[in-house]
């Protein structure tokens, strides 16, 4: 529906374009409602957009969303007051489960955020924000080790597994 949205937008003003305008509102409720999935045309999104789970997702009309993002079901992208600004997603992004990204806050390429995280603030390109309200979680192999001596999640590079144990 987004695509046909945006493709009806293009047309040159006249009948048809009211005609198919009308005609995409009746189909955007239609797949809004049956999906639980809102993406409005006015939402700029690049392509290779992924959506992992059904329903409960909804896109702000004025969010911009890059190529190859992710987002999982119960995404909220949205602002904080009426007509405010949007959020940014730049290419890479993965979205958890029920992220919350509200405001005008931009989401640096192949950043991640964390399941339920509520994200206020922009993300640096390729760091992990997870919490409410979303904290930014940076590996570095400087960290001091854990004071009971276990590897903690902050300690690990991007990529390398737990120890078992």
């Amino acid at each position: 529906m987004y695509r046909f949205g945006r493709r009806v937008d293009a047309l040159p003003e006249g009948p048809r374009r009211r005609l198919l305008t009308r005609l995409y509102w009746l189909l955007f409720r239609l797949v809004e409602t049956a999906t639980g999935i809102s993406l409005p045309k006015e939402a700029r999104i690049g392509p290779g957009l992924r959506i992992w789970h059904f329903g409960g997702i909804f896109v702000n009309p004025g969010t911009v969303i890059g190529a190859d993002c992710t987002l999982r079901q119960g995404v909220t992208l949205g602002n904080r007051a009426e007509n405010g600004p949007c959020p940014v997603l730049e290419d890479g992004v993965d979205l958890g489960a029920y992220a919350q990204v509200i405001g005008g806050v931009r989401l640096g390429a192949g950043c991640r955020v964390g399941a339920m995280a509520v994200v206020l603030t922009d993300v640096p390109a390729g760091a992990t924000a997870v919490g409410n309200p979303a904290r930014v979680i940076t590996a570095h192999p400087s960290n001091p080790p854990h004071p009971s001596g276990e590897q903690t999640f902050e300690d690990r590079l991007p990529g390398e597994p737990l120890p078992k144990g």
